[in-house]
């Protein structure tokens, strides 16, 4: 994750590198510590952390507008704040960049179980299938309601 964003830095001058890839790294700590606080039931908490979040994505973005990393993280802390809609947006456009995204993948289908399009939830779960990873598993413990969105 942290090589795609060091390439893309290399295309721009070394002063917006750093701030854009700082930005990234704050952001994504408080996405982490939101989803901690999340878990123990402190949702109201963990959204003004993923507001702050989005925030700092926000600033990296104008930086890095094809960076799929920080477009999933954008759509993940609107889906966090019921954005539906532009949540959607910045997944698609992350896929556009990296169809093959796992967490993009599993958040936009946790997005649409969210939003009762089962059918698209599942073809980001058949997306992730060969990959071995965790993000398959959860996404797919959620479509057969084994399980609730930790996230």
């Amino acid at each position: 994750m942290i090589s795609q964003l060091a390439i893309a830095a290399a295309d721009n001058s070394s002063s917006d590198s750093d701030n854009y890839l700082n930005q990234y790294k704050t952001a994504k700590n408080l996405v982490n510590r939101g989803k901690k606080l999340e878990s123990k039931g402190k949702t109201e908490k963990a959204l003004k952390l993923y507001n702050s979040a989005y925030k700092k994505l926000l600033e990296a973005n104008k930086k890095a507008n094809r960076n799929p990393d920080i477009l999933n993280y954008l759509g993940f802390t609107l889906r966090k704040a019921g954005k539906y809609d532009q949540a959607e947006q910045y997944y698609l456009q992350g896929l556009k960049i990296k169809p093959n995204h796992k967490g993009i993948n599993e958040y936009l289908g946790e997005l649409y179980i969210k939003t009762n399009r089962i059918d698209l939830a599942k073809q980001r779960l058949e997306i992730l299938k060969n990959c071995s990873c965790e993000e398959y598993d959860e996404l797919k413990e959620i479509i057969e309601g084994k399980k609730q969105s930790k996230y």
